[in-house]
C-alpha cells in the first residue's frame, strides 16, 4: 500500500496535494500561508510535498534531507523546462 501512495505522489503530485489538503491537515501544519501553498501547487508541487513531509516528521533540512529536497526541486524544474524544449522542436 505505501508503494501505491509513492507512485501517486510521483506521478500526480497535484492530485496528491489536493487530496492531502482536503482530507488532512498535513499541508496546513507545514505551510501557514495559503499563498505559499498555492504557489507551490502551481510551480513546484513535488517540492511542496517533500518540504511538508520534512516539517511534519520534525527532521532538520540538512544533509541527506537537503539532498532529497534538491532532487525534488530538480524533478519539478525538469518538468517545467521540457515543455519549452518540445515546443522549439516544431
Amino acid at each position: 500500500m505505501p508503494c501505491l501512495f509513492l507512485i501517486l505522489f510521483l506521478a500526480f503530485p497535484r492530485v496528491a496535494m489536493v487530496l492531502m489538503f482536503l482530507f488532512s491537515t498535513y499541508l496546513q501544519r507545514a505551510y501557514h500561508s495559503l499563498l505559499i501553498l498555492a504557489l507551490g501547487f502551481v510551480f513546484l508541487p513535488l517540492t511542496t510535498i517533500v518540504y511538508a513531509w520534512l516539517v511534519n516528521s520534525h527532521q532538520h533540512i540538512e544533509g541527506v534531507n537537503l539532498v532529497i529536497l534538491i532532487v525534488a526541486v530538480l524533478i519539478d524544474a525538469g518538468g517545467l523546462g521540457s515543455g519549452e524544449y518540445h515546443r522549439r522542436g516544431r
